[in-house]
């Protein structure tokens, strides 16, 4: 069965004439001619600076949750921290979702309802949350989940996006993870100076660079430090 679609694609409409943050990044500049959104999960990759949480960032402003994350009902306070939203469009699908949450791993704490969560650690309260309060045919924009998380913690929170999205869930999400990205048939993003580009799991420099390691970890801290 084809999953219908909660988020169909994003794209910038009429942004300013100026190479001011954010509209100089090259990602930004390249969202002008439109990017289809994978119908379960799509990934944005790409180094530091590339732009992947500004964009998610514009993404959850524009779905009116809050920039410091959250359902939206959590909090009203922050802003975004550019003004891209207020460019950005987003297509819609032919459905609307049964819930909307803006996870970054910064300010989960601030973010956290709940005691129970409080008393946990900053990657078991995030995957606590994952398996009890992200619910079927939901929307969720996580940028960069990870940093909460251990390797096997990326694992269970894998598990639970295949769970979910088998649901009717959609996940866009920022990611330095390779343990992320092997989601099966994701749309995978990478952003550079080329702009935007969708490119396979092992075409990513996330998991060329971490099989290089894992190859051969003492000639690779070698080669790094001689």
């Amino acid at each position: 069965m084809v999953p219908v679609t909660l988020l169909r694609g994003l794209r910038v409409e009429d942004p300013p004439e100026t190479d001011g943050f954010p509209w100089g990044l090259p990602a930004v500049r390249a969202l002008e001619a439109g990017k289809e959104l994978h119908p379960q999960v799509t990934f944005l990759v790409g180094d530091n600076g590339s732009g992947k949480s500004t964009i998610v960032e514009a993404l959850a402003a524009k779905l009116d949750l809050d920039a410091e994350g959250g359902d939206r009902v959590t909090y009203d306070e922050r802003v975004a921290d550019s003004p891209l939203h207020e460019a950005l469009r987003v297509e819609r699908g032919s459905r609307r979702p049964s819930m909307r949450y803006f996870l970054r791993a910064e300010s989960f704490f601030n973010v956290a309802r709940g005691t129970e969560l409080h008393e946990l650690s900053h990657g078991e309260s995030f995957l606590r949350l994952a398996a009890e309060r992200f619910m079927p045919d939901g929307l969720f924009v996580l940028d960069e989940p990870e940093a909460a998380l251990s390797p096997q913690g990326c694992l269970t929170l894998l598990r639970r996006l295949r769970e979910l999205c088998l649901d009717g869930a959609q996940f866009v999400i920022a990611t330095h993870s390779p343990f992320l990205l092997a989601y099966p048939d994701a749309t995978i993003y990478e952003l550079s100076d080329a702009g935007i580009e969708a490119v396979a799991f092992e075409d990513t420099d996330h998991y060329r660079l971490t099989k290089a390691f894992l190859d051969d970890p003492a000639r690779f801290v070698h080669h790094l430090m001689s």
